[in-house]
């Protein structure tokens, strides 16, 4: 049987792409290229179903919620204030999975941040 290999791509939709785009550079990090080629470091990619009925992805409108992971999440959390983004208030420890939280995109798209345990 086949099967997938990776993730190949994560694409979102938006008012003003080029905004949002520099948005995600500038205040994640995130360098992609010209293309939107974005090379990561190696590490596991988490992909599970919730329920319908989940408040975890924030709205009730937002289907799927990225989820980036970081090195040091209160650092990010951190340059994201500093940006002005709309960072949630709170974290959460999930034992021998690590820590989470939370911003939401000028698009109105919530993204989760995990630091591995």
């Amino acid at each position: 049987m086949e099967s997938v290999l990776g993730i190949g791509g994560y694409f979102v939709r938006a008012g003003d792409p080029g905004a949002l785009s520099a948005w995600y550079r500038d205040c994640l990090g995130l360098a992609a290229d010209e293309h939107g080629m974005w090379r990561q470091q190696d590490g596991v990619t988490v992909f599970a179903a919730f329920d319908a009925d989940t408040d975890y992805f924030g709205s009730r409108g937002q289907a799927v919620m990225l989820n980036f992971r970081v090195r040091d999440l209160d650092a990010m959390l951190a340059q994201l204030r500093a940006h002005g983004a709309d960072v949630a208030a709170e974290t959460q420890d999930l034992a021998g999975v690590g820590r989470f939280g939370w911003v939401t995109d000028p698009e109105g798209n919530r993204i989760e941040l995990w630091q591995p345990a």
